[in-house]
């Protein structure tokens, strides 16, 4: 698989598989065991999720070397502040079966609809971060759900850039300011919810665009990621659309067409504003 070179010089695949709403059980243990039978080595799971030691469990019975793996998971909402993280994070990789992380992110920021020194707690708890990276317990740090003012705050004070940004990205929801701001701080963009979680699926002008090149919306959705410098995290507990995901090499997209899709209005937001969260 292709890959993307973070600004600490690691690889990471340049699709992943989410793993969000994905049920802990047999349904995330066949999901991420598929996953990795058609290729995928980059997993995507999260604390909040529900679902890691399933998705452990999946891992360790591929009988893949560790290193040919690239695991992230992100730090709840809970668990914020400094201590509090590093005793997260220590569950997480306990739940996960792993002895390290590739890459561990803040899931979405502390904010001023909730708290008065917002700022202080994401400074707190990305130190936390780094002591984590600088202990060698993970690969890569990063931030999830970070807008650009809130991105712009945590770099005064952060000692590492962060490596990721993980948002919501996907045709008709650009978040251009954040993505300009990532990209000039060599910040790698991560798309969740690349194929806006359904909700683009039936666009007119994307199914018609995915007929003229002979593939699904969703496929579409995914190189426009990519053609964006942007990594996208497509989720599917359907073994032929998990297959599908990875299959974006038989098409191509022309300037002409990712300018179409730029121009597209804002469609198929969640509505989860990280400035307005109450979780």
């Amino acid at each position: 698989m292709k890959s993307f070179k973070l600004n600490n010089g690691i690889e990471i695949p340049a699709i992943g598989f989410g793993t969000w709403q994905i049920p802990d059980g047999n349904e995330a243990y066949q999901a991420v065991k598929e996953a990795i039978t058609a290729g995928y080595t980059h997993i995507d799971t999260a604390a909040i999720y529900g679902n890691e030691k399933s998705v452990g469990k999946a891992i360790k019975d591929s009988g893949l070397d560790r290193s040919s793996l690239f695991i992230t998971t992100k730090l709840w909402n809970t668990e914020r502040g400094y201590e509090k993280a590093i005793a997260a994070f220590e569950k997480s990789l306990n739940d996960l079966q792993l002895d390290y992380l590739d890459l561990y992110l803040i899931h979405w920021p502390a904010n001023e609809a909730q708290f008065e020194n917002w700022a202080e707690i994401n400074a707190d708890t990305w130190k936390a971060l780094e002591y984590l990276y600088q202990q060698g317990k993970v690969r890569a740090i990063g931030v999830s759900n970070f807008p650009k003012e809130y991105l712009k705050k945590l770099l005064e004070t952060a000692t590492v850039v962060p490596s990721i940004n993980q948002i919501e990205f996907h045709p008709g929801y650009l978040q251009e300011d954040t993505v300009a701001l990532c990209q000039s701080n060599t910040i790698l963009v991560q798309a969740w919810s690349p194929l806006g979680s359904g909700r683009i699926l039936q666009n007119e002008t994307l199914l018609k665009l995915a007929q003229e090149k002979n593939t699904s919306v969703g496929q579409l959705c995914i190189k426009f990621a990519l053609s964006q410098g942007i990594l996208p995290l497509p989720k599917s507990t359907n073994p032929q659309n998990i297959k599908r995901n990875l299959d974006i090499d038989s098409f191509d997209l022309t300037e002409s067409d990712i300018q179409r899709i730029r121009a597209f209005p804002e469609m198929g937001f969640s509505g989860s504003d990280p400035k307005k969260v109450a979780f």
